[in-house]
């Protein structure tokens, strides 16, 4: 178990403060930041590259905070990938076991199970001057995991991808961690957090302000830079009052009420409603949906899963629709729209 408590480093223009997590044997934890907080310093705190200001870093139950890089059994891809340009790809995969003083032979298994593992045998011979950013991304987790190192240290490692070498690279990952890989991965990408963790941490100004299990960080966020950072859209403070009508209970935020389910007294908190929850039309629907508005839309953005409407209905609300959608009801910036959701739709956090 690797254990970080109160770690500070103070470092030109930025600092790192107090920042303390475990990560368990077979975890994939992923610690979310913007570019520039402070990701990559962690890891190389963890890696024995800097060392901490203040703070301690435990292993096994063991004091590692000045131990040195070679007596840690841990391995840190860089976002650059860090391969020698001069050398083959076998001879990249093979460079850090020559310091092991293996036989011939078994560096040269050791190379061939990986290359086979990594889908890049048919590179061994080749320089990297002309492979893809996806096949460096492997090169780089071979060589590294040559070793055998405990824990994975990643940099970004999907930054620079497309698409299809990312899905490919994420099942990869994925993969590695199923078979019992330890990881540690620094992102400012939510899906990747989504995809690949099962625990998370949210870095901010140098400090984690949110960690836990992933699903429960995404639910339930603690404060609303949580909320929009892992791609939670409306995300609002709320009074809750326990006057119900019939049996909902009532969320006022800048006068506009919204009926929710919910068996918490009268206090305030935050309610979720989820982007694809949320229904669009030209009149107000006869529906069972608790909720109904009308507004303007004031933004139209296309988005990953489909086109983003924002309207503003007292409060800003934004629906998740198809383009076909957009196109049949033919909206645009400026329109009056009806908003209309059912009280399920609404999550209340205390």
């Amino acid at each position: 178990m690797l254990d970080l408590q109160n770690i500070s480093k103070q470092l030109d223009g930025f600092s790192i403060r107090n920042i303390s997590f475990k990560v368990e044997k077979g975890d994939y934890y992923i610690v979310l930041g913007h570019s520039g907080a402070g990701k990559t310093v962690l890891l190389e705190i963890i890696a024995g590259l800097i060392t901490p200001d203040s703070g301690k870093v435990f292993y096994n139950g063991k004091d590692i905070t000045f131990q040195k890089i070679q007596k840690r059994k841990f391995g840190l891809v860089f976002q650059d990938h860090a391969i020698f340009p001069h050398l083959s790809v076998k001879e990249n995969i093979a460079y850090p076991l020559k310091s092991k003083k293996l036989s011939k032979k078994k560096i040269n298994n050791t190379v061939i199970e990986l290359a086979e593992n990594f889908e890049i045998t048919h590179l061994l011979n080749r320089k990297p001057a002309n492979l893809s950013g996806g096949e460096l991304q492997r090169i780089a987790l071979a060589r590294t995991l040559a070793l055998d190192p405990d824990i994975l240290l990643l940099d970004e490692p999907l930054s620079s991808l497309d698409v299809q070498l990312k899905n490919d690279l994420r099942r990869l990952l994925r993969s590695l961690n199923k078979n019992g890989q330890t990881i540690i991965h620094v992102t400012h990408d939510y899906e990747e957090a989504i995809l690949l963790s099962n625990k998370i941490a949210v870095f901010h100004a140098g400090k984690i302000i949110q960690s836990g299990l992933t699903n429960d960080v995404f639910h339930h966020p603690g404060s609303e830079f949580v909320a929009h950072f892992t791609g939670i859209k409306n995300y609002f403070k709320v009074t809750l009052k326990d006057i119900e009508q019939n049996g909902l209970k009532t969320a006022i935020i800048n006068d506009v009420e919204i009926k929710l389910l919910s068996t918490e007294k009268s206090k305030e908190g935050f309610i979720i409603i989820r982007c694809e929850d949320i229904i669009l039309s030209d009149e107000l629907q006869n529906s069972s949906a608790a909720n109904n508005f009308k507004g303007i839309i004031t933004e139209i953005n296309p988005s990953k899963p489909g086109i983003e409407i924002v309207v503003d209905i007292g409060i800003n609300l934004t629906a998740l629709i198809s383009e076909v959608s957009l196109h049949k009801l033919n909206l645009t910036e400026g329109k009056k729209i009806c908003v209309s959701f059912k009280a399920s739709a609404v999550k209340y956090i205390a």
